[in-house]
């Protein structure tokens, strides 16, 4: 199993910073991301950034390209997502927001 790069770590940190302070542990050879104690992303070891999802973000995720990890309710940013750091905050507030709920 590899294990993620320290600047995929950083990266993914970097692109959803504005939702405010985020942790983070190494897990699996990757990363779960935390907001206020809340899993709400994922990184893979390759590097790919997922959400941890339901209902009509998932669906949204999936039909624009998202693929799932594993069969965990988590799914991948969208391309444009990771070029485009307000928009990967508000993917990231939805997917808190519906964890939430």
């Amino acid at each position: 199993m590899s294990s993620i790069s320290d600047a995929d770590i950083a990266f993914a940190i970097d692109l959803l910073s504005d939702l405010g302070p985020i942790t983070n542990r190494k897990m699996f050879g990757g990363i779960c991301l935390y907001y206020d104690g809340t899993v709400f992303s994922l990184v893979s070891s390759d590097g790919t950034i997922y959400l941890k999802t339901k209902g009509s973000l998932a669906n949204a995720l999936a039909d624009d390209g998202g693929t799932q990890f594993h069969n965990m309710p988590y799914w991948s940013l969208p391309d444009q997502a990771r070029e485009d750091p307000t928009l990967a905050c508000e993917l990231g507030r939805r997917a808190l927001s519906d964890l939430r709920d």
